[in-house]
């Protein structure tokens, strides 16, 4: 894939069968000035259900934490885990709500005995689209043209971390 002219955020997820490949970045940028070599964008929401960040950092934080508060509570009320659709449609109704105040784009990746491995996107404004891989962030423009091409229903979970790898890079 083609280098982007200065640090940007990417994040990506892709789903497999039996699970989710999820990476990023690790880069906290200031405009072009890096801020924060070591930052870390995936965010765990419940045991299986990742977040992967985009936006601002604190915004994002804010957003998952109470994501993940809201289902922390929800599983204890089911007295099962939370499904990952739920956990993206928490995602979705809270970017929504607020998404005049927040600069947040999430990817919400997991996996739950109903479905499986799941990838939802909700860039800045609130929309929910699942997905089989998502990529987002600042970055992402430099890298869809790759994805698209590289990109095969049905790839094994080495594959999809090998597809992940080569979108991160």
């Amino acid at each position: 894939p083609q280098r982007s002219p200065s640090p940007q955020t990417t994040i990506m997820a892709v789903e497999f069968d039996g699970g989710v490949v999820i990476g990023a970045d690790s880069r906290t940028t200031t405009g072009s000035y890096v801020a924060n070599r070591v930052t870390d964008k995936l965010t765990p929401v419940h045991d299986r259900i990742f977040c992967c960040r985009s936006g601002s950092a604190a915004d994002t934080q804010a957003v998952a934490d109470a994501v993940a508060y809201q289902l922390a509570f929800h599983s204890v009320e089911l007295e099962e885990p939370p499904r990952v659709r739920t956990a993206a449609r928490l995602f979705q109704q809270t970017c929504y709500r607020y998404r005049e105040e927040l600069s947040a784009g999430v990817i919400v990746a997991g996996w739950d005995p109903r479905r499986g491995g799941q990838v939802y996107v909700v860039p800045m404004g609130g929309l929910l689209l699942r997905q089989p891989f998502a990529v987002g962030g600042s970055g992402s423009s430099y890298v869809y043209g790759f994805l698209d091409a590289a990109f095969r229903p049905g790839m094994s979970r080495p594959q999809c971390q090998e597809f992940v790898a080569r979108g991160e890079a």
